[in-house]
């Protein structure tokens, strides 16, 4: 069943007001004339388009609009005062119904269509209705086009490409083909075209070099409310010292993330880090979208929550849907406990937002990964850790002596310092207890000293620095230790 049949079967049970939220008004225009040409002759209404720049016009025939019908109390006292039956969409009507007057016109065209025969359906990006309307009132979802819809758009547009330029054949690799129909989903037909035609005429291919612009303007697309951010640059595991258990893990379920799995297996859902402070879960989180090939989606607690009531779990299952549509990727979820951790002094808003939360983690089937990061597991609720609601719970301890020296190299190297002229058993030992950000932090002061006093950085320069750093394992021993030791027993050391 196609959308302009979904749209005739709602007009013919009819609701005095559709409302259709979507920015491809054309494609809902296009569907109510074709609805219009194919009723029988008893049947028929005529269909008329309303926009506040053109007024009131005809378009199953070829009509000059009504300019004296613009104002929206204009159009709808015309409408109101018609005997005949007719179909009205209303273009961006949305900013007037704040209007006592407006609202009560169409709540007397409402009482009256079933009489008359009319139906409003009002189009546009969104359309908050106000209560006195909702009972007369149906919503209808414009379908986005399936994956066949997607590589015609896509293949019509390598056909318009070839025609606006014969003496060039467009590289089309087939990988970054199935790819690109793919990242296309959940998309209107308009910006699929606006899509794909950018990466197609940008440089007279199909590659995978196209993918990420196409998933980057996707996000922009989808994501209005700022909830979710867009990590462009995601890590490399070759940049993350030590978690070796943990690159085992996801290198394992890897292909499986990717779509190639055996059926009797479930697609990976996502892991939970917990650990000391600095330990490098955030850097793991970018490398996990690295190791798999898929964007990188961060949700930001601080900006979920509204002071408006109802707001937060709106705005949360608004960031869901739209990582959903976004998929296949990583959803990274920083400092779990700032967000879900429930207590006897929540207003409620924290539970309501753990319920709207699991509900989506159990029943989601889009290829979003989980990447959940906590510093403190002991403050989140028991439904939300407990066995299935993440593949595994992963601990990031301090790092041991191999580690420390591979975090040591990996941060001298990326500032162009040469590794091999430090004395690296010296550093390691006097970094016990370090956290991979205390080391980082322990070579960029160690930096500014030697370039104060016009030297080379040294491994001198380097313990100068570690043995005037409190580690926080030091100033915070009693709950770190404390972590370590809950730790223990319950999750799975990452190296």
């Amino acid at each position: 069943m196609n959308s302009r049949r979904d749209l005739e079967l709602v007009l013919k049970s009819g609701p005095p007001i559709i409302v259709v939220e979507t920015t491809d008004e054309d494609r809902v225009l296009a569907a109510l004339i074709e609805i219009a040409a194919a009723s029988a002759a008893r049947g028929y209404r005529p269909l008329f388009r309303w926009t506040i720049t053109d007024g009131l016009q005809r378009l199953d025939l070829d009509l000059e609009p009504q300019r004296h019908n613009a104002e929206p109390a204009d159009v709808l006292r015309h409408i109101r005062s018609v005997e005949n039956p007719g179909i009205y969409g209303l273009l961006d009507f949305h900013p007037f119904l704040t209007d006592p007057v407006t609202i009560r016109l169409l709540k007397d065209i409402a009482l009256s269509a079933p009489k008359k025969n009319v139906s409003l359906i009002m189009i546009s990006h969104e359309i908050e209705l106000p209560a006195e309307l909702k009972s007369f009132t149906a919503r209808f979802d414009l379908r986005m086009p399936n994956a066949p819809q997607t590589r015609e758009v896509v293949e019509t547009l390598i056909a318009d490409y070839q025609g606006d330029n014969p003496a060039e054949t467009v590289r089309v690799d087939a990988q970054a083909l199935e790819l690109l129909v793919k990242n296309l989903s959940g998309l209107s037909f308009a910006d699929t075209r606006r899509l794909a035609r950018n990466a197609i005429y940008q440089d007279g291919a199909i590659a995978h070099n196209d993918l990420g612009d196409v998933m980057r303007a996707k996000y922009e697309l989808l994501n209005r409310d700022g909830v979710l951010s867009y990590e462009y640059d995601t890590a490399a595991f070759g940049d993350v010292a030590g978690f070796n258990r943990l690159k085992v893990w996801l290198n394992r379920r890897k292909a499986a993330f990717n779509g190639q799995r055996p059926k009797h297996l479930d697609p990976p859902r996502g892991v939970l880090l917990v650990g000391v402070q600095g330990c490098g879960k955030s850097l793991a989180a970018k490398a996990a979208a690295g190791l798999f090939g898929v964007p990188l989606l961060r949700l930001d607690f601080g900006s979920l929550y509204d002071k408006y009531h109802g707001e937060t779990e709106k705005n949360l299952r608004s960031a869901l849907e739209t990582a959903g549509t976004m998929s296949p990727c990583v959803l990274w979820i920083d400092e779990l406990e700032k967000g879900l951790a429930t207590g006897s002094e929540d207003s409620g808003t924290s539970r309501r937002v753990l319920g709207t939360f699991l509900t989506w983690m159990s029943e989601r089937r889009s290829d979003v990964f989980i990447v959940a990061t906590s510093n403190d597991i002991t403050s989140l609720p028991p439904e939300l850790v407990r066995k299935g609601r993440f593949d595994e719970i992963f601990f990031a301890d301090l790092p041991q002596p191999v580690a420390r020296a591979e975090i040591l190299r990996i941060h001298l190297a990326a500032r162009d310092i040469d590794p091999a002229s430090f004395d690296f058993p010296t550093l390691v030992g006097s970094t016990d207890g370090f956290s991979g950000a205390e080391l980082e932090q322990g070579i960029v002061a160690a930096l500014y000293a030697s370039h104060a006093a016009g030297q080379p950085l040294s491994t001198a320069h380097l313990v100068a620095e570690f043995q005037r750093t409190r580690p926080l394992s030091v100033v915070m021993a009693e709950p770190i230790t404390a972590l370590r030791d809950w730790a223990r027993e319950r999750t799975v050391p990452v190296d």
